[in-house]
């Protein structure tokens, strides 16, 4: 295959684009505003783990207090009914067993306010680290806001440039033989490099160098002849004023 110099140097301006655009595409997935939100994310799951079951913790203290709020009700009822039944009660061993039941009453409803306010006073440290950790989740919902902007923003700029070479890509690619441009899509589609010029002895897309053998067959080939690395087959353009 032929390809003029001038369309080598486009080919040659085409992989350097496709190494750009390569590039972008992986600093897009390896973004540390990426693993700032991940992190966040992670801290966000973990703290609302948390949160749920303290509000988990929370019901059932509250159930407790319903339970004994009821229980102290009724001794209350029953101390009263036997106080009422006191005031007209005239028989001393029935009188007797009603003030024997008034003092265990009174006994039950002393120990159930001691277990309320001992679960009240755990509802409140329980309600408190709720709190705190709602505190923890709003702040955390702020830091992803902040990282996802900040992510935003940087993928913007990096679909700006994708676009940019993209576009300029085209350009070359509507301009070049197809032929070559077939030839060096196909080469790409190995998973290497579809071209690179020839920087001294070394090929500039596998970056190996050339035995002088080869140097030989290549320093005598027409300018305009399509040649092959002989280490990674990527088209080797000998391009002037190319950087090693």
């Amino acid at each position: 295959m032929k390809a003029e110099v001038a369309q080598q140097h486009s080919l040659l301006e085409v992989a350097e684009l496709d190494g750009e655009l390569a590039k972008l595409a992986h600093r897009a997935a390896n973004l540390p505003e990426r693993q700032q939100i991940a992190r966040i994310q992670a801290d966000q799951t973990a703290v609302n783990d948390r949160s749920g079951a303290l509000q988990i913790a929370l019901e059932d203290l509250d159930t407790q207090v319903s339970r004994f709020e009821s229980e102290i009700d009724a001794v209350r009822q029953r101390e009263d009914r036997d106080r009422s039944l006191l005031q007209s009660v005239a028989d001393s061993k029935q009188l007797s067993e009603l003030q024997h039941e008034l003092e265990t009453l009174e006994r039950r409803q002393s120990s159930l306010e001691d277990s309320l306010l001992e679960v009240m006073e755990h509802r409140e440290q329980l309600q408190s680290q709720r709190a705190a950790e709602q505190s923890v989740i709003e702040t955390l919902h702020a830091e992803l806001a902040s990282a996802q902007r900040a992510l935003d923003a940087t993928l913007g700029d990096i679909e700006h440039l994708r676009r940019l070479h993209t576009s300029r890509r085209d350009e070359l690619t509507t301009a070049l033989n197809p032929e070559l441009v077939a030839l060096y899509e196909r080469q790409r589609a190995g998973g290497g490099p579809g071209a690179g010029p020839l920087q001294g002895r070394r090929c500039g897309a596998c970056r190996i160098e050339i035995d002088r053998g080869e140097m030989a067959r290549i320093s005598a080939a027409p300018e305009d002849e399509v040649l092959r690395c002989p280490e990674c087959n990527a088209i080797l353009l000998r391009v002037k004023d190319v950087r090693p």
